[in-house]
């Protein structure tokens, strides 16, 4: 009755008397057990792993402690409970309420999704710019990287890249890890033990992202290069700072990507105020580092119009669109 009243299956019901005469097989069809002697409970928990299923006990006598211990996830009661159940289990209801329970499961999913946001994140803005500093170089004669005795040059200095490590590795990263939880996050199914926290569908996102990224940052580099792809009129220092500018702006539009493998950025966009300050301090810093007079010559920066930031923000912004293109595809072919 109680089974049936917080909406749990109670089509196949045995009793401990019943238990004797089951086999596992047939033990592993039961919905509800009652009345149930502490070993009983032991073996349900032993036939249930065996099973390759997750385990999770509750109990607060003494009697119980063997199958708390045996569980994967043992609970015991934190005011009726006895010293040996709670020196045993894993966790430890204070208030002796099961809904706690529930609201535990809640924040561990939604530590775990936050760590795999951090995770997507930095990996695929680190692999951005590992591309962008290896195709160049590759690219290099084809670009126009050249300075005026002919040598080939990098499209972004060593103090270029420590910057962008500084400002996206930092407060947007550890803003991500601080993510509300999602409202799906008690409607999944749990996770199977195999599964990796960086699993085929996310390396496949973090690769993409980062080839983005990077296809993007060199884009705007050859912009401004004279000859290459597509050739410019300005200079070495021009080019650069492009580059520089749209990999910060396109690492700032992948904290919106990174917050899902699938889910679409512009549903929770605004629910995280703290990644919304984080992104506004690093593009003031962005900005500072541009146009300062005293921080140009330390970056090898040079000012940007008006039309170059937005030239910038829209290279840059091709990569929360072609992710959001990614997305549909996975959510459709689900």
């Amino acid at each position: 009755a109680i089974a049936r009243r917080v909406g749990m299956p109670a089509e196949v019901v045995a009793t401990g008397e019943d238990l004797e005469t089951l086999s596992d097989e047939e033990l592993l069809k039961v919905d509800v057990f009652a009345r149930v002697r502490p070993e009983q409970k032991l073996r349900i928990v032993e036939a249930l792993q065996k099973a390759g299923e997750v385990v999770a006990m509750t109990g607060d006598g003494v009697n119980d402690a063997p199958a708390l211990k045996r569980a994967d996830v043992g609970v015991a009661m934190g005011q009726r409970g006895s010293d040996v159940s709670r020196e045993v289990a894993d966790l430890v209801l204070l208030d002796d309420n099961f809904a706690t329970i529930v609201a535990a499961i809640e924040e561990g999913r939604s530590i775990y999704e936050n760590i795999q946001k951090f995770l997507r994140f930095l990996f695929s803005t680190n692999l951005s710019e590992v591309l962008v500093v290896a195709l160049g170089m590759v690219l290099a004669a084809l670009l126009g990287l050249r300075d005026e005795a002919g040598h080939l040059l990098l499209p972004l200095t060593a103090v270029q890249i420590l910057w962008i490590n500084l400002l996206t590795d930092t407060a947007p990263a550890l803003a991500l890890g601080l993510d509300p939880p999602s409202g799906d996050v008690m409607h999944r199914p749990p996770r199977r033990l195999s599964h990796r926290v960086i699993d085929r569908e996310m390396q496949g996102g973090i690769i993409f992202v980062g080839l983005g990224m990077a296809v993007a940052t060199l884009v705007a580099l050859d912009l401004r290069l004279p000859g290459g792809f597509i050739g410019g009129d300005g200079d070495i220092g021009q080019a650069r700072t492009m580059a520089f500018t749209t990999l910060v702006l396109a690492q700032l539009f992948n904290c919106f990507n990174s917050r899902s493998d699938r889910a679409s950025a512009f549903g929770r966009m605004f629910t995280n105020r703290l990644l919304w300050l984080a992104i506004g301090v690093a593009l003031a810093l962005q900005a500072a580092v541009v146009h300062a007079p005293f921080l140009q010559d330390a970056f090898s920066t040079v000012p940007l119009s008006l039309a170059d930031w937005l030239l910038c923000g829209a290279l840059a912004s091709t990569v929360l669109w072609a992710d959001e293109a990614r997305k549909l595809l996975l959510r459709r072919s689900a």
